[in-house]
């Protein structure tokens, strides 16, 4: 292995200008919502724009506005089966006598949880969903419906949407964006005609126990949610050059030339078990407002671009420009879909997904759903909440590599919040210390199993979202908050697992009963609860090493992670899913679950365990190239970690195919025209898994080394990245030139070492100071 000592260097990667054309750009106003509107949000709310002309739609969430809960139902308890764990030996000596379909029925009557009917809290019961707030209408009165020269676009690089036609000789702007320091939706409407223009504005909510008023220059919509008594408060400003009046329905505008509208939205909800009460949403709105009123619409909007690129501009990505970079964005995608060639697509792709994670997590508020911080449903799919056994975790996997660590915050702090009602479930199904939660949550603390056992049995979900804790640790290597925060979280899930495993009649330590998710039937040791178990006792003991006074607790969790059920290779040459050899080759069912040592684990690598490694790779073939939204961006991190770049960047070709349908459920996943992932139907975490797995692709560091260009696919063979972060608290630069790395660059937070891998051969980097060094060409050559 070379060694080389780097001092501080004159020069850098002169990354400088690149090839990102960073808008989505359409030349129609949208008709549909989870097809053609296009997205802003600030963490709190998120709002879908249609850029109308006749009348525009601004279509508002507010994250904290859900059904169900406690007051939805006389009996919310969380969905807990009180005592099912004195069942739980019972479940276990069936398994164990082979008695499946026995141990199927038993487990379907103790170890599911349970809503109640619950008044407006649709299909889901008690058991709730995340509601919408309503739409804003703005409506020009101009007779001629003809227009020309349209344009809708979302800016990414200043995270802008806006509108522009001309109509009747008149030319029309629309401006929109989602503003974090200030809490507010800001939307403006301007023209250039010679008085001025009438325009009629509304607003439509689908709750029927809000009410809209007037105040002023506000419309007011308030009152109480009908499932739970959730207050819900909103309040919209508008300063205009024109003449504001009452109208029937909200406000009617008489000659105005620009109209400017600032909205708030806030509620009672608190995210404390077990009432859930306690936002002071007067204080919240009351704040906004009067910035909104204090504030001009371009000082607002400045303090919003700069907030938003102090994230979003630490990472540039470019591949090369693109012939069909003017195109619209629906074009694209269809000829993209047809074999075109054009990696300013791809980069587009990869930083829209980071788009979409600064808009809806910031630190302060609660995690991204399903549909990040967008919905128009009162009964949305899978009622919009927080999936443990993929979906969740899924949506974060690149808020360390993508240099959005900021990002990541509100999903530790929900972690957090999961723990009281979490040690009830724990108690109740296993009578076992620590916490659990399983499949579905909500955001009232349901941590019980799903009410079907076929998917909602999950008891790994909480060590699963114990791998994101330790993540943002080992990424930034904050030690307070490993200690303070992290660490306790993840030794009482530690303790939950060391009182759940079971002794197998082989003498190993299996989860019993188990389940991979939604496929197979109940089982003993299903691969994925043995590889996350092993996931989080190497986390806690690697988190030993900054915890000296730990000992007992850690050599209990040494001695139960080495009699673990191990990994097996099965008669097909396969990575087995359950501890029984019983996969089929033939089956291509969307989760590859028991994949989870290759990605999010790192206890499966063609470094490290090649025969593993070569398992997984056939266990992925097995299953094939198609899948769901989310599989198939699973599928491009599963790829990148078995260093196959062409596979890789297949399935991103796969994710960036129009879908098929109108949204209709398992219709055919691919992307929407506004680049929203299809599950179908939308579901965020399709597009984040394609951002950690296009960064997987270009830097990995999971096994304390930084391998750089690990997957790299013939289709990139020229290009740059700069910004990536690594385990150890690095940030690395890449710069490749006919498929060979040609400069790095990396930022070291203290003074040590690293290790350098590329194309199997190592490189000692020494850092006598923390800084941001450079490894030229020359260098790279003399070493690799």
């Amino acid at each position: 292995m070379k060694k080389i000592t780097l001092l501080a260097l004159g020069f850098c990667l002169g990354l400088g200008a690149n090839g990102e054309n960073l808008k989505l750009r359409y030349e129609q106003p949208a008709k549909t919502w989870m097809n053609q509107a296009l997205p802003v949000g600030n963490g709190y709310m998120g709002a879908m724009i249609y850029g109308g002309v006749q009348k525009d739609e601004i279509q508002i969430s507010e994250e904290s506005i859900w059904s169900g809960g406690p007051g939805s139902s006389k009996g919310y308890d969380f969905g807990n089966r009180k005592e099912s764990w004195k069942k739980l030996p019972e479940v276990r000596q069936l398994l164990a006598d082979g008695k499946i379909q026995e141990a199927a029925v038993m487990a379907e009557k103790y170890f599911t949880g349970y809503t109640n009917p619950a008044v407006d809290s649709g299909e889901f019961g008690d058991y709730g969903s995340q509601n919408p707030f309503g739409s804003l209408f703005i409506s020009p009165v101009v007779e001629d419906t003809l227009y020309l020269n349209y344009e809708r676009t979302l800016d990414i690089r200043n995270s802008l949407a806006t509108a522009s036609y001309n109509r009747t000789g008149i030319n029309f702007n629309q401006e929109y964006f989602a503003s974090y320091p200030a809490r507010l939706i800001v939307a403006r409407y301007t023209n250039d005609s010679k008085s001025g223009l009438d325009y009629r504005v509304d607003f439509e909510t689908p709750h029927k126990n809000l009410k809209t008023s007037r105040k002023g220059n506000s419309l007011v919509i308030n009152g109480k949610h009908a499932s739970n008594g959730l207050v819900i408060d909103g309040e919209i400003l508008f300063k205009t050059d024109g003449k504001l009046l009452q109208d029937k329905e909200g406000f009617l505008i008489k000659g105005a030339k620009n109209i400017e509208a600032y909205v708030s939205v806030a509620t009672d909800y608190k995210n404390e078990y077990p009432k859930y009460r306690g936002g002071d949403y007067k204080a919240t709105n009351k704040k906004a407002i009067q910035k909104g009123k204090a504030s001009s619409f371009d000082a607002l909007k400045k303090e919003h671009i700069a907030d938003y690129q102090s994230l979003f501009n630490r990472m540039t990505f470019d591949l090369g420009s693109s012939a069909s970079s003017a195109l619209p964005t629906n074009e694209r995608l269809y000829r993209y879909s047809q074999g075109a060639y054009d990696p300013e697509f791809e980069t587009l792709y990869f930083q829209y997904g980071r788009y979409l994670l600064i808009s809806s997590s910031r630190p302060g508020t609660m995690p991204s759903h399903l549909q990040g911080k967008w919905n128009d449903s009162m009964t949305p799919p899978w009622a919009c909440d927080y999936h443990m056994n993929i979906n969740l975790q899924m949506i974060y996997w690149p808020a360390e590599m993508a240099n959005l660590s900021e990002c990541h915050e509100p999903l530790l702090q929900y972690i957090d919040a999961l723990r009281a009602p979490g040690r009830v479930t724990a108690k109740e199904y296993f009578n076992a210390r620590g916490w659990s939660v399983h499949t579905m949550n909500n955001a009232y603390g349901f941590t019980a199993p799903g009410w079907s056992f076929n998917w909602g049995y999950a008891p790994n979900g909480a060590a699963w979202l114990c791998d994101h804790l330790w993540k943002h640790f080992a990424f930034t290597q904050d030690q307070s908050y490993l200690k303070d925060f992290a660490y306790p979280i993840m030794k009482e899930v530690g303790e939950f697992w060391l009182d759940y495993l079971w002794e197998d009649k082989d003498g190993t330590l299996v989860s019993s009963p188990s389940y991979s998710p939604e496929h197979g039937l109940i089982a003993i040791g299903s691969t994925i609860d043995q590889e996350i178990a092993y996931d989080l006792f190497t986390n806690l003991l690697e988190a030993g090493n900054y915890l000296p006074g730990e000992k007992t607790f850690l050599d209990s969790i040494a001695s139960a992670r080495d009699r673990l059920s191990p990994l097996k290779i099965g008669k097909f040459g396969q990575l087995q899913e359950w501890k029984e050899d019983l996969d089929n080759p033939a089956n291509s069912h969307r989760h590859v679950s028991h994949l989870y040592a290759l990605y999010p684990g790192k206890q499966v690598s063609p470094q490290l365990t090649p025969k593993l490694a070569n398992a997984a790779k056939r266990s992925l073939v097995y299953r094939g190239e198609e899948g769901t939204g989310w599989s198939l961006g699973w599928k491009i991190n599963f790829w990148a970690r078995l260093l196959d770049g062409n596979q890789s960047y297949k399935m991103i070709r796969n994710l960036l195919s129009p879908a098929l349908g109108k949204g209709v459920r398992f219709s055919g996943a691919g992307s929407y025209e506004n680049l929203f992932c299809a599950h179908p139907p939308f579901q965020i975490d399709g597009n984040l898994g394609a951002v950690s797995g296009i960064a997987e692709m270009l830097l990995q560091s999971q096994h304390g080394f930084l391998d750089i260009l690990p997957a790299l696919p013939a289709a990139w063979p020229t290009g740059s990245i700069t910004g990536l972060k690594a385990v150890g608290n690095y940030t690395v630069d890449l710069k490749w030139k006919d498929g060979l790395i040609r400069e790095v660059a990396i930022e070291s937070p203290a003074k040590g070492e690293c290790t350098l891998l590329y194309k199997g051969k190592r490189l000692q980097v020494v850092f006598d100071a923390p800084g941001k060094k450079v490894i030229p060409a020359e260098m790279l050559f003399a070493a690799f």
